[in-house]
């Protein structure tokens, strides 16, 4: 399927856009225009070139901008070319580092706002109630597993769970962006093994509360599990919180 079908009138490009900016924007309003799927190939350059009516340089850097952003992939050879990519809030995480920077946040900054938001969106998901997603939260409600590997995956899925239940896209993918970027940095970032039975307990004590649709139970409870979270970030990383976060 193109991204460039008869269908979607082409928006027109303003004298101020840059023409890469411009070429980018307009393939960005496509693939949502024409609800491109991830995985679908985008027109191959020969016949990009030929519609927008620009130099070889100007759409391969509309391109490049979008690669950068995560939101296509582009495949070497004759087989290749552009592909809508899969929105990744890791990829959002990494552009808005470029800001924190820029801006001077520090990671206790960072750490602060996780517990700003998780409470939020733990209050959200328990008032949208969202019978489908609710079913998935049960899972949460039976023991735990311990082990490294299955323990991070768990705790993962536990809280990107309650950032899509809370049914605000933009606080969704805010709030996941955080913990990723909390998680990559800030390395290990989770509960020591001797928490984590406790942790898994909250978890599931939290998971009752939105199935219950308890608001306030929920908010309270997330927001205790995030504090006591935060303390032992600040704790394991004391000389870390005090720097800026960094794009990477």
């Amino acid at each position: 399927m193109a991204a460039t079908g008869a269908g979607t009138p082409r928006r027109p490009v303003r004298r101020s856009d840059k023409v890469s900016e411009a070429i980018a924007r307009d393939i960005v309003r496509r693939i949502g225009a024409e609800e491109l799927t991830p995985g679908t190939q985008l027109p191959p350059e020969a016949k990009m070139l030929e519609e927008y009516r620009v130099g070889r340089g100007s759409l391969r850097e509309a391109l490049r901008i979008l690669e950068v952003h995560g939101l296509i992939s582009i495949k070497p050879g004759p087989r290749g070319g552009p592909t809508v990519d899969q929105v990744h809030t890791e990829n959002f995480g990494r552009m808005a580092t470029l800001y924190f920077q820029m801006d001077g946040v520090t990671f206790a900054d960072l750490v602060d706002a996780l517990v700003i938001m998780e409470p939020i969106l733990a209050g959200r998901a328990a008032l949208r109630h969202d019978p489908q997603l609710v079913a998935e939260m049960t899972r949460f409600t039976r023991p735990g597993r311990m082990e490294d590997e299955e323990y991070t995956s768990d705790t993962a899925d536990f809280h990107r769970l309650i950032a899509a239940m809370s049914g605000n896209p933009v606080m969704s993918l805010f709030g996941q962006s955080l913990t990723d970027i909390v998680r990559d940095r800030l390395s290990p970032p989770l509960f020591p093994k001797s928490r984590r039975p406790a942790v898994v307990n909250v978890h599931g004590d939290i998971a009752r509360a939105i199935i219950d649709g308890d608001v306030d139970r929920a908010e309270e409870l997330m927001r205790e599990h995030m504090s006591e979270y935060a303390a032992y970030v600040r704790r394991r990383h004391p000389g870390r919180m005090r720097e800026v976060v960094d794009w990477r």
